[in-house]
């Protein structure tokens, strides 16, 4: 997870200091160090550690200033995280929830730091072929193991709503759309059209990651195992067939958006194609179907408006990362590969 020098916290490090030393005792002795992770347009993410104490956290904590309703949520977050542990889905060990603002001025939670190496290229830049392949398919029974969950053991039925998934992910989508664009883009306004008239309305129920990607996962130092899933602030009770198409887009986006692999010999990369991620995620998920034409078109829709909502946020003041603007604006970009698509362009 490596993180370069940026911006300071918004909150008093101080503050943050006494509560820790407060509630991890013995493991907040000397001087604290802390470091804000770079990248990313989610929950603002800090290195915490107390080096003297051999003691490395991470942070996440919501934006500061207005949010929309429900979004950023830590303590849902922390909860998943909390219920996966010890399970065949790798997660970081979390330790505290604190749901306050007194601290760092929002909620936040402090889960152990890990070593590993995550890419936001998803050619894997510095892999070796094989290794690289590895990794999809190490991405894929991930994948797998998370949907082959027992949610309802691990006391999570109340994590979402069984059923009727798309008709409710597409009402959300749809809303966010008409509440906080930027622009108009007309290919998002025909994608509404086309799900509605499309819709999967099979009752499969699983947990969903939501955001379930290559640059949130963190693999092994020197091998293509994954030590963590990450980023869990969009995961709840939906159909699994939605992670597997999220995660097929970099089969559907050039390297200029969101570094995808359009365009780049991927043989000679080692990256299996997408047929092959989905039968590997078919085969470790017992004989599950994969996606078809309506879940990669919704995924594509709706990273289109999780990406416009960055510029959205951007203007107010209020993103993750410096290149805010920029990722905004690739909305089009995958409005129009979701409505290529349909047409049967690609």
């Amino acid at each position: 997870m490596p993180a370069t020098p940026s911006a300071p916290p918004e909150f008093d490090p101080a503050r943050l200091d006494a509560f820790l030393r407060s509630a991890l005792p013995g493991r907040a002795d000397g001087p604290m160090a802390i470091e804000r992770i770079s990248g990313g347009q989610s929950n603002p993410t800090f290195f915490v550690s107390y080096p003297d104490a051999g003691t490395r956290l991470v942070l996440r904590k919501k934006p500061p200033g207005p949010l929309l309703p429900s979004a950023h949520a830590v303590e849902r977050e922390y909860r998943i995280l909390k219920a996966l542990a010890g399970s065949a889905v790798p997660v970081p060990p979390v330790l505290l929830l604190h749901e306050a603002d007194d601290v760092v001025g929002t909620p936040f939670y402090l889960m152990e730091r890990l070593d590993g190496r995550v890419f936001h290229d998803t050619a894997l830049p510095g892999a070796k072929p094989d290794e690289r392949r590895a990794m999809y398919f190490a991405m894929a029974e991930a994948l797998a193991a998370l949907h082959g969950f027992d949610w309802q053991g691990a006391g999570l039925a109340d994590f979402g709503k069984p059923g009727n998934y798309y008709a409710r992910q597409l009402t959300r989508w749809g809303r966010q759309w008409r509440e906080t664009k930027t622009r108009d883009i007309p290919a998002i306004d025909r994608l509404i059209d086309w799900l509605g008239s499309n819709l999967d309305e099979t009752p499969e129920t699983s947990i969903v990651h939501g955001d379930f990607r290559l640059g949130n996962l963190m693999f092994a130092p020197n091998e293509p195992r994954i030590v963590a899933v990450l980023d869990w602030e969009l995961s709840t009770l939906g159909h699994p067939l939605s992670d597997v198409a999220f995660s097929c887009l970099p089969w559907h986006s050039t390297p200029d958006m969101y570094a995808g692999i359009v365009g780049l010999d991927r043989e000679a990369l080692g990256i299996p194609t997408q047929d092959e991620y989905i039968a590997r995620y078919c085969a470790a998920a017992g004989g599950a179907l994969g996606p078809g034409l309506f879940h990669l078109a919704f995924s594509l829709f709706r990273f289109a408006v999780i990406l416009d909502g960055i510029a959205a946020r951007a203007k107010t003041g209020n993103a993750a990362a410096e290149n805010a603007v920029a990722v905004g604006a690739m909305a089009e970009s995958f409005a129009l590969r979701a409505e290529a698509l349909v047409e049967g362009a690609e």
